[in-house]
């Protein structure tokens, strides 16, 4: 029998415990459902729906920050690509986690002071209210749909690992389930809800890394040394696991693949919707501001334990192995969890259910973040300013954004499905490239440029967005390799996976030349009050 036989046949001996599994699943998923109940019934406006009434401590928010940024790509994704790559694989956690400076330097405060609900309430407060939110709901409904396809595509592995399932239309059941129950959550709990959601997911995942890491180094004497020597032998590869250049370091296109993605990573994460609306959970700019601090010490320990896992993974299990589970590694995790426990034993079994139904965990807690950032932004922006001009009440806002949930929803489910052969720290990748391509020029002109003008916006979101979705759509992500969305395609003509490097300077160029080029006069007395505002929180909400 072939080692990818052996690894199957251990899945499918793991999932003859079902009964363990799905009461694993049932549990957490019911008692998720009570929280987001509980919450829902003390949703009665829409601070409370849209920002949690304001009520989360520094610490809460920041264990809620981090639940949301520990997204699938964190702990599936990561965990493939160090397993199959060493060295580049890791990149991943230093740019996720380094991205943390900018959002905690230039972004979290100012943001806090200055908005109401979204990136919007921002944008909005000196320029033409309707354009700019018009633009700002649009982005950030694309940039929450690409990131909702990398928790869609991770459910959708995740599950059929653990019941067996093989067939195409099972995993498509599985992602249209997961995007069933993220509806339910926002729709019923609102952001409190999804906080509480968010606060449990993150402590059950570091949980769940810590004993990995743990078990992994306990195997090897706590020497990493060990640890790192098998991993390179198993890889195949020798010393090059080790080393930078495995996945981007081939040719110079993959080099400037490597810079691209860094770049995307590291001004992607002060772009994020979801991470953003995060900062109006709390009352105050200094609650904004430990709430990130504490996320990026709580994130930083968990890509720490990333390292573990990745290299756990390729110490003890065949890369062949790996990719027959999964051709894009998103199964090393709960794979590892499996060998650690023993292949043919219930702890094996125990372990794997545990680890799986923690990653489960954290697709639903990212999910729910994801579609009410983009449901929010609908209803707030689009809807009652644009719509309704103003006009709407709360009552009739919040219903927009439960029907806009359901929209978000079925878009995602669709996408998901076409998305599931996909590495899902590489579709998170993208959705970073988007959001710093579109958002964060215009975020950063619009709280410290004094001439930005709203011409200047909407050149920088809708240029920034058409460039990053264009090159994404004519890139190997989409089609001309076998783990592309469409294999069997191919009308690639962009060279590079991740389209930062190009896009993300259009976007800061963009709005640059449409603020020069416009005859619209700034409103100097607003950035005045604004800047105030964003430096000092008077006024703030």
């Amino acid at each position: 029998m072939s080692p990818a036989q052996h690894t199957l046949l251990a899945a499918g001996e793991a999932s003859e415990h079902r009964t363990l599994i799905i009461t694993l699943f049932a549990v957490f998923v019911a008692a998720t459902l009570v929280i987001t109940v509980w919450a829902g019934r003390q949703t009665r406006d829409a601070a409370d729906f849209y920002a949690g009434g304001r009520q989360f401590t520094g610490f809460q928010n920041g264990l809620a920050v981090s639940g949301d940024y520990m997204s699938a790509a964190s702990f599936l994704g990561i965990a493939g690509a160090i397993a199959l790559f060493g060295y580049d694989g890791f990149l991943y956690s230093i740019g996720f986690l380094v991205a943390w400076l900018v959002a905690l330097l230039l972004v979290a405060e100012p943001l806090r002071n200055s908005g109401r609900y979204t990136m919007g309430d921002v944008l909005a407060y000196r320029m033409r209210q309707r354009p700019v939110r018009t633009a700002a709901g649009t982005s950030t409904i694309v940039v929450s749909i690409f990131y909702l396809l990398a928790q869609m595509a991770g459910a959708g592995v995740l599950v059929s690992l653990l019941l067996g399932i093989t067939s195409d239309g099972g995993k498509i059941g599985i992602v249209a389930l997961v995007g069933v129950l993220m509806i339910v959550y926002v729709t019923i709990g609102g952001m409190k809800g999804t906080t509480w959601v968010q606060m449990v997911k993150a402590v059950l995942l570091i949980a769940g890394a810590l004993l990995l890491t743990f078990l992994v180094l306990l195997k090897f004497h706590f020497n990493v040394s060990d640890l790192l020597g098998k991993a390179a032998d198993n890889s195949g590869k020798s010393a090059a696991f080790l080393e930078p250049g495995l996945k981007y370091g081939a040719t110079g296109t993959t080099k400037l693949d490597f810079i691209s993605l860094g770049i995307a990573l590291v001004l992607g994460t002060a772009g994020l919707p979801h991470i953003l609306i995060r900062f109006y959970t709390v009352p105050t700019a200094k609650a904004a501001r430990k709430s990130v601090i504490w996320a990026i010490g709580l994130i930083g320990a968990f890509y720490l334990m990333t390292l573990a896992l990745g290299f756990g993974a390729a110490a003890l299990i065949k890369p062949d192995e790996i990719i027959a589970s999964n051709k894009a590694g998103n199964t090393a995790a709960p794979l590892l969890a499996l060998h650690l426990g023993g292949v043919d034993s219930s702890w094996g079994a125990v372990l794997l259910a545990s680890i799986s139904a923690v990653a489960f965990a954290t697709i639903l807690a990212v999910v729910a973040g994801l579609t009410l950032a983009s449901s929010s932004s609908f209803a707030h922006d689009i809807y009652a300013n644009v719509i309704k001009r103003g006009r709407a009440t709360e009552k009739q806002e919040i219903g927009a954004a439960r029907w806009a949930t359901v929209g978000i929803g079925a878009v995602s489910i669709v996408l998901g499905a076409l998305a599931r052969d996909l590495n899902v720290a590489g579709l998170v990748a993208l959705a970073f490239a988007v959001a710093a391509s579109a958002n964060l020029p215009t975020i950063l002109y619009s709280l410290f440029w004094k001439r930005f003008t709203t011409a200047g916006a909407l050149w920088s979101i809708y240029g920034g967005l058409v460039t990053a979705v264009g090159l994404v759509l004519f890139s190997p992500v989409v089609s001309g390799k076998p783990t592309s969305m469409f294999p069997d395609a191919d009308f690639h003509w962009f060279p590079l996976e991740n389209p930062g490097i190009i896009s993300i300077p259009v976007g800061f160029l963009l709005g640059a030349v449409g603020t020069l080029l416009s005859k619209e006069a700034p409103d100097t007395g607003k950035y005045a009050e604004l800047e105030v505002r964003s430096l000092t929180g008077t006024g703030a909400h």
